[in-house]
C-alpha cells in the first residue's frame, strides 16, 4: 500500500462492476488510504462515511465521528507541491480570524499526511451550515459580504517554503486573448458541420460576441490592469476560484467559506465578477439592483478602489457566459450540437444580452463613490522586497516526502533537489545549462530560510538568466584562449606537414617527403626506378610531372606550395581563435618566412646532391 499513486478512478474502460453513483465511491485501495492517514493523528474514529468523492480528478471527503467531536477527513487531488499552498492559506487565514474550517494538526506537527502521492488534511467539522438564499438579494449580500471577508483576511499570505506558487494575477490578457480566439474558432466548427440546425443559429450571433471579447481586451489593455498587478501578489491576496451558493454558507458568526484547495494569487474582485454574472444569468436579466446590491455589500467588507472598479466592469463586460456554455462544442461537435439545448442556451444568453449593456452603463455612473488608488504612482515608489515567510508558522514541519527514486540517486543530484526550494526552477535549469559551479548555486545560509532567494518576478528570472549566460560567455573566452596559446606553441612546419598529408597531390610531394632517399639511391637506382615507385601511386601525374618538368622547377613549385599551406594553416587558426592581436600575426608571419626560407634552402641543397 504504501507504493500505490492514487489516480483518478472514473475509468469507463475499467473491467468488473461499475458503481451506481461515481461521486459517493472510492476504489477499495483509497479507503485502505483512509483509515491508514486517520492513525497519523491523535484522536479515535467511531463512525466514517463518504460525503462525496471527485472520480475524474481523484479527491474526496469523508465525515469522520472521533472522540474530540465531529471532523471531516478530504483527499486533495492536486499535487502535493500545489496543495501545500492551499493548506498554507487556509492556516493563514484562520489565523487572522476568517471563518474557515480549523485544521487539526498531525502527531507529527504537521497540518497534513502525505499518503498515496497526494496530501490528506483532517479540519474541523462546522455545523450547522446552511447556504445563502437566492431568492432576494439578501441572501446574495450576504454571500458576497462574506467573499469580501475572505479576501481582506488573504491578503499579506505567502506560502510554506517549498510550495508550488499559484498564481493569476498576471494572466488576464492572455485569457482574454483565449477567449475571442475560441469564439472564432466555435464559427468554423458551424461551418463545417452547417447540416446541423443548431449551427445556423450559432453562425448568426458569434461575430458579436467575438467583437465583445476583443474590445474587452482592448479596454483591459487601456486600464489600469499593469499597474494595479505591478503592487504584488502578497498585496492582493488569494481568491476561491470556485466561489458560490455551495461554498460559502451561514454558519456559527457569520459566513462559512469551504473548499479551499483551489486558491491562488489573483485581484480579488474576480470572485466578485464570477458571481454576478453566474446569478445574472441565472436570473435571465442584468438587474442593476441585484448588482448594484452585491457590489455594495463587497465593498464594505473589502473596499474597492475606482481603478478596481473600472477593471471589474471590463471583467463583466467579456462574453463570460457565452464561452462557458458553449466551449464544451471543442470535444465532440456533433454531439454538442445535435442536443436540443444548446438553441435555448443560446436565445437566454442572446436575450439577457440586450439588457446587459444597458447595466453596465448604469453602473458605471458610480465611480464617484470609489476612492481612487493611482497605483502607478504606488507602484513606482514601492520598493521591491523579499517576502518574508512568517506567515505560516513553523517552517521546518512543511516538508513534502521525496519521492522513492531519490534513494537512488547519487548525492549531488540530492543536493540540486534541496536548492529547488531555495531559488527558482527557471534560474536553476539556466545556471545548470551553462554549467554553474554548485558555489554558484546555493545559498550562502541555507539554514535561515528567510534569508533564501525568492524570486518572483520576470524581470528578475531574466537577470539572473543574463548572469548565468554571462559566466557562459567567460568560460568559453577562457577556453579558447588556451586553445590559441597551444596552436602558437606547434611549430610551423609540423602545421604544414600535417596539411600537406590530407592531400597528397603529385609526385613533387615525393621529393619533399623523402629527399634522402632520392640522394641515396642516385647511385643504385635510375631514374626510371623512381618514376616506377611513383607510378604504382599516381601513373598518370607521375609521368606528366617527370616528363615536362626539371628538377629545378620541382624545387621551385615545392616552396610556392609550401607558402600556400603556411598562409592555409596561418587562416585555419585565425578562424578558430576569432579575434587575434595584429602583433602576434606578425610574429607568426616572419616565423613561417623563416622556416620556409631554411625549408627551401635544405631542399636547394637536397637537389643539387641528387
Amino acid at each position: 500500500m504504501d507504493q500505490y499513486v492514487i489516480k483518478p478512478w472514473d475509468n469507463p474502460e475499467a473491467t468488473g462492476p461499475k458503481p451506481v453513483d461515481w461521486d459517493l465511491h472510492v476504489p477499495p485501495e483509497i479507503d485502505e488510504l483512509a483509515v491508514k492517514v486517520m492513525t497519523h493523528y491523535d484522536m479515535s474514529v467511531s463512525d466514517r462515511r463518504l460525503i462525496t468523492s471527485k472520480p475524474d480528478k481523484g479527491g474526496a471527503i469523508w465525515r469522520i465521528q472521533t472522540n474530540k467531536g465531529p471532523r471531516s477527513l478530504k483527499l486533495l487531488h492536486r499535487a502535493p507541491a500545489r496543495s501545500m499552498f492551499s493548506v498554507g492559506a487556509q492556516a493563514y487565514i484562520h489565523q487572522q480570524g476568517g471563518r474557515v474550517p480549523a485544521l487539526i494538526p498531525a502527531k507529527d506537527g504537521k497540518l497534513f499526511v502525505e499518503s498515496g502521492g497526494k496530501l490528506w488534511i483532517v479540519t474541523d467539522w462546522v455545523e450547522p451550515l446552511t447556504p445563502a438564499t437566492k431568492i432576494d438579494l439578501a441572501g446574495a449580500q450576504q454571500l458576497c459580504y462574506g467573499l469580501g471577508e475572505f479576501h481582506r483576511y488573504s491578503k499579506g499570505y505567502v506560502p510554506p517554503q517549498g510550495a508550488k506558487n499559484a498564481s493569476r494575477l498576471h494572466k488576464w490578457p492572455n485569457y482574454y486573448k483565449k477567449v475571442a480566439k475560441k469564439i472564432g474558432w466555435l464559427r468554423e466548427v458551424a461551418k463545417v458541420y452547417n447540416d446541423i440546425p443548431a449551427s445556423k443559429s450559432i453562425l448568426s450571433v458569434v461575430d458579436l460576441f467575438e467583437r465583445q471579447a476583443w474590445d474587452a481586451l482592448q479596454k483591459l489593455n487601456e486600464s489600469p490592469y499593469r499597474h494595479m498587478v505591478a503592487m504584488g501578489e502578497p498585496y492582493w491576496g488569494l481568491v476561491h476560484q470556485d466561489y458560490g451558493w455551495s461554498n460559502g454558507q451561514m454558519g456559527p458568526g457569520g459566513l462559512w467559506v469551504i473548499d479551499l484547495d483551489g486558491v491562488a494569487y489573483d485581484l480579488p474582485f474576480r470572485d466578485l465578477r464570477k458571481l454576478i454574472t453566474s446569478t445574472m444569468d441565472d436570473m435571465g436579466v442584468w438587474d442593476t439592483t441585484w448588482m448594484r446590491g452585491m457590489i455594495e455589500a463587497y465593498h464594505e467588507a473589502n473596499p474597492l478602489s475606482a481603478e478596481s472598479f473600472d477593471v471589474l466592469l471590463i471583467d463583466m463586460a467579456l462574453p463570460n457566459e457565452f464561452y462557458k456554455h458553449l466551449k464544451e462544442v471543442f470535444f465532440d461537435p456533433v454531439t454538442f450540437l445535435s442536443t436540443g439545448g444548446v438553441e435555448a442556451i443560446q436565445q437566454r444568453i442572446v436575450a439577457a444580452d440586450q439588457s446587459k449593456w444597458q447595466a453596465l452603463a448604469e453602473l458605471a455612473k458610480d465611480k464617484s463613490k470609489y476612492k481612487a488608488e493611482h497605483y502607478e504612482q504606488l507602484a513606482a515608489l514601492r520598493q521591491p522586497r523579499r517576502p518574508v515567510r512568517e506567515s505560516v508558522p513553523d517552517a521546518d514541519k512543511w516538508v513534502l516526502q521525496q519521492p522513492a527514486q531519490a534513494d537512488a540517486q547519487p548525492e549531488s543530484a540530492k543536493k540540486g533537489k534541496r536548492r529547488t526550494a531555495e531559488e527558482p526552477a527557471a534560474v536553476l535549469k539556466e545556471k545548470e545549462r551553462v554549467g554553474a559551479s554548485p558555489s554558484e548555486t546555493e545559498v550562502k545560509d541555507p539554514a535561515d530560510v528567510s534569508k533564501a532567494p525568492v524570486v518572483r518576478d520576470k524581470a528578475r528570472v531574466k537577470l539572473k538568466a543574463a548572469g548565468a549566460k554571462g559566466v557562459y560567455r567567460k568560460r568559453v573566452r577562457k577556453v579558447k584562449r588556451e586553445e590559441s596559446r597551444l596552436q602558437k606553441r606547434r611549430p610551423s612546419v609540423k602545421t604544414a606537414t600535417s596539411v600537406s598529408r590530407r592531400k597528397p597531390e603529385t609526385s613533387r610531394s615525393t621529393t619533399k617527403r623523402k629527399p634522402v632517399q632520392t640522394s641515396r639511391s642516385t647511385t643504385k637506382r635510375k631514374p626510371v626506378q623512381t618514376s616506377r615507385s611513383t607510378t604504382k601511386r599516381k601513373p598518370v601525374q607521375t609521368s606528366r610531372s617527370t616528363t615536362k618538368r626539371k628538377p629545378k622547377q620541382k624545387s621551385k613549385t615545392g616552396v610556392i606550395k609550401l607558402k600556400k599551406l603556411i598562409k592555409r594553416a596561418a587562416s585555419t587558426v585565425q578562424r578558430k581563435r576569432k579575434v587575434q592581436k595584429p602583433s602576434a600575426l606578425t610574429r607568426r608571419a616572419d616565423k613561417d618566412k623563416k622556416q620556409a626560407v631554411k625549408n627551401r634552402k635544405r631542399l636547394f641543397g637536397q637537389t643539387a646532391a641528387t
